[in-house]
């Protein structure tokens, strides 16, 4: 069985949890979910700065209602439960965790634990951070050891 660790930001959709569990055609694939919850991620000026980006306007003023702290993992944890039951649903074996610090740590250590065979980084586009390769996905190149796929979700969960 091929080993995918998926790392997110928020609940996957529908169309996130068909994308991930198709790629690999006919191959079975178990999910090690790591979810870190947005309001943890990025400080508020970079997720407004995307939002910008995207033309998403309403997006970027709403950016202080953002859950952050405590607020933030509770949230989290209901996304974490929701997006493993969607891949179960699917007919994928998954499991989970949430992350409240160095996701790429976790990631790593995820990785060498479970003998992942890729990481797959799924969130919104962070146009500031992928232009300084600060994002999730090209600093896990360097740390992961194994491929490194990024993708963006489909839409809003």
């Amino acid at each position: 069985m091929f080993t995918s660790v998926l790392m997110i930001e928020k609940a996957l959709t529908s169309a996130d949890v068909e994308f991930v569990t198709t790629l690999h055609g006919e191959e079975e694939v178990s999910f090690q979910v790591l979810l870190q919850p947005r309001g943890e991620q990025a400080d508020r000026l970079l997720r407004a700065i995307d939002d910008v980006a995207l033309g998403e306007l309403d997006e970027a003023v709403r950016e202080g209602e953002t859950p952050e702290g405590e607020e933030a993992l509770s949230v989290g944890q209901r996304a974490l439960e929701v997006s493993l039951a969607a891949l179960r649903g699917s007919g994928s074996p998954a499991e989970g965790r949430l992350i409240e610090d160095h996701p790429l740590d976790a990631l790593k250590s995820l990785v060498e634990e479970v003998g992942a065979d890729e990481v797959i980084v799924l969130t919104d586009p962070h146009y500031v951070e992928e232009f300084f390769h600060r994002d999730w996905a090209s600093r896990a190149r360097h740390k992961a050891g194994v491929p490194v796929l990024k993708l963006f979700s489909h839409s809003k969960a």
